[in-house]
């Protein structure tokens, strides 16, 4: 629901690529929760638009790198659905953790870029026209979790 409305406040809803992200972020969000979070942590999910492109990222603090399953596996193939429907997809390391993203290169047609996400943050990485938007979810009650205020 996160992704939708922040993909219709950036005026995105409904254009060529959309179900693509959606999709891609249920599966990054899904691997996240199930084997990524450990009990009593938390999930990032990121997205970021910038008129040329947007980058989903799922920050979790588990261990271990996920990779694409083959033909044979049981379960697991949401990253082969992630690798085929985004233009590139990866894993980062963190401290404490990793951070499983992708990119969908591309300008929806009529963009004016002048709508703004209900949910922003700024981050001193990020180009200053870049659309940004963070939810952090605690897994374990569904719920989402309040960000405390820059200090």
């Amino acid at each position: 629901m996160f992704a939708a409305q922040t993909l219709a406040g950036w005026g995105l809803a409904g254009t060529e690529r959309a179900d693509d992200v959606l999709l891609c972020v249920s599966e990054l969000v899904t691997n996240a929760v199930l084997h990524g979070v450990p009990p009593g942590r938390q999930l990032r999910l990121l997205m970021r638009f910038d008129g040329h492109g947007l980058v989903v990222e799922v920050h979790d603090s588990g261990g271990g790198v996920p990779h694409v399953v083959h033909d044979g596996d049981e379960g697991g193939r949401g990253l082969l659905l992630v690798a085929a429907l985004s233009d590139k997809w990866g894993v980062r390391e963190r401290t404490l953790g990793k951070a499983v993203w992708c990119e969908f290169s591309w300008i929806p047609e009529g963009f004016s870029g002048d709508r703004q996400p209900r949910d922003t943050m700024d981050l001193d990485d990020l180009h200053p026209e870049s659309l940004v938007a963070v939810r952090v979810t605690d897994p374990l009650r569904g719920r989402h979790v309040p960000r405390r205020p820059a200090r």
